[in-house]
């Protein structure tokens, strides 16, 4: 069986930016997850460990936003190698990193990257 997990709207506090500002005192981020995976019949077995545990996706995006990156892009494909890497089921993987007020020298709401993988 073929199952979309999203994840949606994760809010993290991270460090990531080319400013020394955005190091030290960080930013406010918003993080949407989607995997397309074959978990078989894990829904008919009702057998969480034959699926895709949603807790072990959560885990593995907090990881990676506590490692510090120059751009939100690095974050984004270190999130979907890491779910391809782990994940034998995944057969897609996109995520949606948004940093909030980012520091344009204007008014913005957000800016958002999506980086996306297949198998």
């Amino acid at each position: 069986m073929i199952v979309t997990i999203e994840l949606d709207n994760i809010s993290f506090r991270a460090y990531h930016g080319c400013y020394d500002l955005e190091n030290k005192v960080g930013n406010n981020f918003r993080v949407d997850l989607t995997v397309v995976a074959d978990i078989g019949d894990a829904a008919q077995s009702d057998d969480v460990t034959a699926g895709v545990n949603y807790l072990l996706l959560y885990d593995l995006v907090e990881e990676q936003m506590k490692i510090i990156s120059n751009t939100i892009e690095n974050v984004g494909l270190r999130v979907v190698d890491e779910i391809l890497n782990r994940f034998d089921q995944v057969l897609d993987a996109k995520v949606r990193i948004c940093k909030l007020s980012p520091p344009l020298g204007g008014k913005a709401e957000k800016v958002c990257v999506v980086i996306s993988r297949a198998r």
